[in-house]
């Protein structure tokens, strides 16, 4: 395969030529990839924060904005900008493509990735501290890795799994120099997180394997719309009809557009201009700073504090940002080398003489 064949795979997931050619693209791109993580970063104290606005203007004595309220309607919500992107890849014929294995594996990916996951990261939001939530998600970098290693074979970057492992270590080390023995302290909320995480790995693994074939628009809205619906059923079968009583109260209804204009428009709006103009390391560095960007909107919009560990951890995960970073500059000089070696190769082979 020459060159320019094998760049015809990727038309439409990357910038075109004509993009590529100024640079105000690429800026433009890396600068929407850093709102859109810090967007993200932001979403679990912007929640947290909701749910206080709450607390304080209660109806009927109760706290209409809940991590519940906030789930369902704004999964509802973000259905407006995915069929907004995404309505042409709801066709006819793209949809009889897909087999029964399919949408079987759609409901099952639906039901862990928007309704499980974000439902027990709510719940641990809801009974331990942002800080915690996101430090013991570093957990998710180094398993994930293993899961696809382990069960879809793909090759085991050493790189990047030591740049987890050092993340993790600086996570580990910020919440034991808490003291009162923090560390080894597990409530609800933590057990809840780590829950989180393993079910979002496992969502992740079965869309690999069963979804490669299906097309990201019908994916996002199926998912989205069907995890809706599945969260609010089980809801209703834990806690009891009168738990979304509230759902549509004037108090819920005006703060939802924070959430949903904030989280939802403008991070994924930010977030597919950031993919398809920024560079990939672009992306990747951005994303790799998540966890602090977390931890400080903590600490500016909930008041919380991360403790003493707060700079030393910090550092160590700065340590495993720049390990991981220097894996992924290696690997492009290996693949680059790769590629030069082939070339010549091929020119040598093609060689007819005078």
């Amino acid at each position: 395969m020459t060159y320019t064949e094998s760049n015809k795979q990727f038309r439409g997931m990357i910038p075109t030529d004509k993009a590529r050619r100024g640079l105000p693209f690429v800026t433009m791109g890396a600068a929407f990839a850093w709102l859109a993580v810090l967007v993200y970063a932001s979403s679990n104290s912007i929640v947290t924060l909701l749910v206080d606005i709450g607390r304080a203007n209660p109806v009927a004595g109760r706290n209409a904005i809940t991590f519940c309220n906030l789930l369902f309607l704004g999964s509802l919500i973000s259905v407006l900008p995915m069929v907004a992107i995404f309505h042409r890849d709801w066709t006819r014929e793209k949809l009889r493509r897909l087999s029964r294995h399919d949408w079987g594996i759609l409901t099952v990916s639906a039901f862990l990735s928007s309704a499980v996951t974000p439902g027990l990261f709510f719940y641990a939001l809801e009974h331990t501290t942002v800080t915690n939530v996101v430090l013991i998600g570093r957990i998710e970098p180094p398993l994930f890795l293993l899961a696809t290693w382990l069960f879809l074979n793909e090759e085991l970057n050493p790189w990047a799994m030591w740049a987890g492992l050092i993340a993790l270590i600086g996570a580990v080390l910020m919440i034991g120099m808490r003291g009162n023995g923090a560390l080894f302290r597990f409530g609800a909320g933590e057990l809840a997180t780590i829950a989180a995480t393993l079910s979002f790995i496992a969502s992740t693994i079965v869309t690999r394997v069963g979804l490669r074939g299906v097309p990201l628009g019908i994916f996002s809205i199926y998912r989205t719309v069907l995890g809706a619906v599945l969260y609010f059923l089980v809801a209703m079968y834990l806690f009891g009809p009168a738990h979304f009583q509230d759902l549509f109260a004037p108090v819920v209804l005006k703060w939802i557009w924070v959430y949903a204009i904030v989280v939802i428009v403008i991070g994924q709006f930010s977030w597919n201009l950031g993919l398809k103009y920024a560079r990939s390391g672009d992306v990747s560095l951005a994303t790799s700073f998540s966890p602090l960007a977390a931890i400080l909107f903590a600490m500016l919009l909930v008041g919380e504090d991360p403790g003493p560990g707060l700079i030393p951890g910090g550092v160590i995960i700065l340590i495993g940002i720049a390990v991981g970073q220097l894996g992924r500059h290696r690997n492009r000089q290996t693949r680059r080398r790769a590629s030069n070696q082939a070339m010549e190769h091929e020119s040598k082979l093609n060689f007819k003489g005078a």
